[in-house]
């Protein structure tokens, strides 16, 4: 299934569960023109780069276009730019920019002043389950090459594609990864680069998991949100909360106790479960979309954790993690939201 294949008939209609509002814009196919501006002001792009074969059309397809993990082993090869444009939420809008594997930063066609310029993060995908001594050779000439255009730059690496591998091997191989990556940095005089590491797989939550926390150094109003949620949950006896975007199910920004990956998944599950029975039972004649003001979801768990999700806005939804004895004051946590929620509208 290639990008060009799918072009007229894919994008313009919801993907999965989602109904055809939920979806995010169109692919720009193509691989030039000017970079799309919000408010006068570029902007911010996440660039995925890497060598082929590696994972970065994957995904993006996976996170963004709920693609079947399945489905992502037909795609061709990129040999071409493409832009995604997320634009979904007014504070959640960047580019994403899929670079072909085998681009030479050295061609005279590369220009990295237009490339990097504008870029808020890159994010370098390397295959955990193949050699990548050469991934290491391009991962160090694409962030020395970025950093000269742009200090500011976010480096992301995903190591990708850990499936398959033991804890152990997974934890070794990141070790290993981390190291020489620093080690050729240093010898080159670059010690000030600052790389982060994530273990990812489009077969678990770890890819979103892992965007998650790329798209949140993205907003610059990300401690307001943090502070709000850790207010909210300090006065409603809540042991977890995130603010997830509904359509690609990253969280836009959690409090500031520690994210277990099992909380994190439960969420995801449940998000899943409500914009399903929503779009089964929830649509009206006029076929607005049926996550709406009114949505809300609670799941009692048999461990005594109860799962609560209240809609924030068409494209957000709060889903908090507390116990069963908490519960009993049920009245104060749908305030203390409402509170919340006017807290963000003034924020934004």
């Amino acid at each position: 299934m290639s990008y060009e294949a799918d072009e007229d008939e894919h994008f313009d209609v919801g993907v999965g569960s989602f109904p055809k509002d939920f979806g995010y814009g169109p692919f720009d196919q193509e691989g030039d023109g000017p970079p799309v501006s919000i408010g006068g002001e570029q902007k911010p792009r996440i660039l995925l780069m890497g060598l082929r074969r590696s994972g970065k059309s994957s995904i993006q397809k996976v996170v963004f276009h709920k693609m079947s993990p399945n489905e992502t082993l037909f795609l061709e090869s990129t040999n071409k730019i493409i832009k995604d444009d997320i634009s979904n939420s007014s504070f959640v809008q960047f580019q994403i920019w899929d670079f072909p594997g085998q681009i030479d930063f050295f061609d005279s066609a590369f220009d990295s002043d237009m490339i990097f310029g504008g870029c808020g993060a890159v994010i370098f995908v390397i295959d955990a389950q193949d050699e990548y001594a050469e991934a290491l050779n391009k991962l160090h000439l694409t962030v020395t090459k970025a950093f000269k255009v742009k200090q500011s730059i976010k480096f992301e690496v995903f190591i990708h594609k850990v499936d398959g591998l033991s804890d152990d091997y997974k934890m070794e191989t990141q070790r290993e990864i981390h190291q020489r990556a620093n080690e050729n940095l240093g010898d080159s005089g670059y010690d000030q680069i600052h790389l982060s590491f994530h273990l990812t797989s489009i077969y678990d939550h770890s890819i979103f998991e892992a965007f998650s926390k790329v798209v949140q150094k993205l907003i610059p109003q990300l401690p307001t949100l943090e502070n709000l949620l850790n207010i909210f949950i300090s006065n409603s006896a809540i042991e977890k909360a995130f603010l997830f975007d509904v359509v690609s199910k990253i969280y836009i920004a959690t409090d500031s106790s520690p994210v277990d990956m099992q909380s994190y998944e439960l969420c995801c599950d449940m998000i899943d479960v409500v914009i399903d029975v929503s779009c089964i039972y929830g649509l009206r004649d006029d076929n607005e979309v049926a996550f709406d003001h009114q949505s809300s979801s609670l799941i009692k768990l048999n461990n005594g954790t109860i799962l609560y999700l209240r809609e924030v806005t068409k494209v957000l939804a709060l889903v908090c993690i507390l116990r069963e004895d908490n519960f009993d004051r049920q009245g104060v946590i749908d305030y203390n939201f409402l509170c919340f929620r006017e807290a963000m509208q003034q924020v934004f």
